[in-house]
């Protein structure tokens, strides 16, 4: 298939998704009996995502238009490790090898084993000559590249066994928030979209906030609370009340509203249900801070330009672009780079 034929099948693809399926509705309902986390709003949510921002004709032709993706490249394999955190999170991944005319084997997360394939199988109806492009394994074998997704655990077992190969080994990645105290009502409830979207598990989600010294709380927490019927998940209600529990134990400060809790800490990282902040002096203080932090940083929101870093308005972390690589590691110059390949 050349390139206008993965581009026209995909288009197919982003169509479809956008139309009710009871297949589909049926083994995203069996993936959350395996996952409770997967909630069907939350998978649904994905789906539209993937259909609206990256299955369009236009955006497709657009992105791939700066790469030398051509029928004259040599096919590759690109061995996969797929996270399982967020609903069909490895899906720009896999899409990315596909546009590129390589041969995706994939290693599914357990927690999400269900839907990707189905897609797949979608894709062939309309064009049989996709399958040979996919091919899902237990273990990855035969491969010319990697992509492997994992926490900092993880990644160091992936760069061992992966690191003589050409490879993207992506780590543990938050956003984070900055804010100036003038933000509308509107932008702050904006914001809410990027802190609890799939309860706050993903890579692109706020969990962090950084705030000028004197920052009041109180129309942040009013906002968020509107988001409330999150604390109903009971898996969430009970990392919400663990938390909470150890905040009290260790008599440290925090504000609440009920369904997050928002407290001091230096670190990128929080706990599900919850949400750190930091104060920040003036811009040269924060821009050191954000600096100092920049390889544990996924993205940056906020109403307003923030210097030397690429800002999303708030509430826009959970719908990214094409364009918008994980870990800032541009996924399609790698895969048509020329490097000596090694077959493993």
């Amino acid at each position: 298939m050349n390139l206008k034929e993965r581009i026209s099948v995909l288009t197919k693809l982003g169509q479809a998704l956008s139309h009710p399926d009871p297949k589909r509705t049926a083994l995203i309902k069996a993936s959350y009996r395996d996952n409770l986390w997967f909630t069907q709003d939350n998978y649904e949510m994905a789906i539209r995502a993937i259909a609206d921002r990256m299955l369009q004709r236009s955006l497709l032709e657009e992105w791939v238009r700066p790469y030398p993706i051509s029928g004259t490249m040599t096919p590759q394999t690109v061995g996969m490790v797929l996270a399982g955190n967020i609903p069909l999170v490895g899906f720009h991944d896999v899409l990315s090898t596909f546009i590129c005319g390589h041969i995706a084997q994939i290693k599914l997360s357990d927690k999400d084993k269900l839907v990707l394939p189905y897609l797949i199988e979608q894709l062939a109806t309309f064009d049989e000559r996709i399958r040979p492009y996919f091919k899902f394994v237990d273990r990855l074998a035969d491969f010319d590249r990697v992509i492997a997704t994992g926490s900092n655990n993880t990644a160091r077992y992936f760069e061992l066994y992966f690191g003589k190969y050409p490879n993207i080994i992506r780590k543990n990645r938050n956003a984070v928030a900055v804010l100036r105290g003038n933000e509308s009502l509107g932008a702050l409830y904006d914001l809410g979209k990027d802190i609890f979207t799939y309860f706050g598990l993903g890579c692109r989600n706020v969990s962090k906030l950084y705030v000028p010294k004197g920052y009041d709380f109180e129309p942040l927490l009013e906002q968020l609370h509107e988001y409330r019927q999150i604390i109903e998940l009971n898996k969430y209600k009970n990392n919400f009340d663990y938390n909470f529990t150890l905040l009290i134990l260790n008599s440290k400060k925090y504000y609440s509203n009920g369904c997050i809790l928002i407290y001091e800490n230096e670190l990128i990282q929080s706990r599900i249900a919850s949400l750190h902040f930091e104060y920040y002096e003036d811009e040269n203080d924060l821009l050191k801070n954000l600096e100092s932090h920049r390889e544990e940083i996924q993205c940056l929101v906020s109403d307003q330009p923030v210097d030397h870093w690429k800002h999303i308005p708030l509430g826009g972390a959970q719908t990214p672009g094409l364009d918008d690589y994980a870990d800032g590691v541009d996924t399609l110059a790698f895969l048509t780079e020329a490097k000596t390949l090694m077959k493993h």
